[in-house]
């Protein structure tokens, strides 16, 4: 396929990558300059959209989104797909699909989960919403950037499914942490807990996979001094997106409302920007109660 890709930062430089090793023609554009080898490289967004069978956008926000898509929609062939992976909010993943479509375009929103790691080792999992025409395009793309790829309804829904994954991933990461610094003020060693919690009714993918506590489990950035695997502020990013949904849709989220203002604090009045968002563990470890 022809593929414009826009956005070639520690995601999407990746994703590209690996476009371009599968055999696929492929022109990124980024506004930092960027380049990815093998790849064409255009002087705008709209070069490297026009005449594309694929445009893939990897954006830090919906605002960015929303600019980038005026830009790119116009120079689109007609029957192309805008697909944009990046985690933005619902209402400017379906206002963009909705542009697209105008335009005589087929649009998917599609958020991806696995991080800096999963993009350069193309075992991302992508959360798409849009038609099952345009998703029908594009999944052979998801094949080469990633391990799954789930169709999880309409324009939105991507978005909504990575919004909702995310909430429960940092609502669960504080409760982990919370329960591993009470068992060092209750003198339970750190592996023994771990050893029946990821066992038992405790068990999550935060404990399990991803376990925040130095020394137990799998390794994790933990045992990285916490250098960002996931970044506290991308957590706090997400966090922010679903109270964002929650007011839009009239839905009662008490615990990810909390979570979010607990990264908040961490990220802009702690140490927490630049840390990996397990490294709640030390924050609860230096703290007492009240």
């Amino acid at each position: 396929m022809k593929i414009g890709f826009i956005g070639l930062g520690n995601m999407g430089g990746p994703m590209a990558a690996n476009l371009v090793k599968a055999g696929h023609d492929v022109t990124g554009f980024d506004v930092a300059g960027v380049t990815v080898e093998g790849a064409r490289a255009a002087g705008t967004a709209a070069e490297a959209a026009a005449g594309a069978d694929v445009v893939i956008t990897m954006l830090p926000n919906g605002a960015i989104l929303r600019a980038v898509a005026t830009e790119v929609i116009p120079a689109m062939k007609k029957g192309a797909v805008f697909c944009d992976c990046s985690t933005v909010d619902v209402a400017s993943a379906r206002a963009v699909a909705a542009d697209a479509e105008k335009a005589g375009l087929l649009a998917v929103d599609a958020p991806v989960s696995g991080g800096v790691t999963g993009a350069a080792a193309g075992t991302l999992t992508f959360m798409a919403g849009g038609s099952e025409a345009a998703f029908a395009v594009v999944q052979p793309l998801f094949d080469i950037m990633g391990q799954k790829a789930v169709h999880c309804g309409a324009s939105g829904a991507g978005q909504a499914a990575k919004i909702c994954n995310n909430m429960i991933l940092g609502v669960t990461m504080i409760a982990t942490c919370e329960a591993f610094a009470l068992a060092d003020k209750l003198g339970l060693d750190r592996q023994k807990m771990f050893d029946v919690v990821s066992t038992s009714s405790g068990y999550s993918w935060t404990m399990n996979a991803y376990c925040p506590a130095p020394g137990v489990g799998p390794k994790s950035p933990a045992d990285n001094a916490y250098k960002p695997g996931f970044a506290a502020e991308l957590m706090l990013k997400d966090l922010r997106l679903s109270q964002q949904a929650a007011e839009a849709a009239d839905a009662d989220t008490p615990m990810g409302e909390l979570a979010a203002r607990l990264y908040e604090t961490f990220v802009e009045s702690e140490d927490g920007k630049g840390m990996d968002f397990s490294a709640m563990l030390p924050r609860f470890e230096k703290r007492h109660r009240g």
